[in-house]
């Protein structure tokens, strides 16, 4: 995935896209330790989780899209991460495409 992929960096995400050949795409979130306790990294986790869940639509179709939050994610509001995440995505699809 992260050899064959795009990446994309932000303040608050990395993302990481590599077409996957099927019908829709696939979603992994890595949160490492160092962000904060399980709390923390959970709460970004499920930040996460819904803003994808709520723009699932506006996600173009056929990847595999692993998001790797920055501990800016942790204070950021929640409208701020969804224009930023989905921005990410787009840029990382679009950038495969072209390769």
């Amino acid at each position: 995935m992260y050899r064959g992929g795009k990446r994309r960096s932000a303040a608050s995400f990395v993302v990481f896209a590599r077409a996957n050949g099927l019908g829709h795409s696939r979603f992994g979130i890595s949160v490492k330790k160092a962000l904060g306790g399980a709390v923390v990294r959970n709460r970004v986790k499920r930040c996460v989780r819904e803003i994808l869940r709520l723009n699932f639509s506006e996600i173009p179709s056929g990847w595999d899209i692993v998001v790797h939050p920055r501990q800016p994610a942790i204070r950021e509001p929640f409208a701020k991460l969804t224009a930023e995440l989905l921005k990410l995505i787009a840029a990382a699809a679009k950038a495969e495409e072209r390769a």
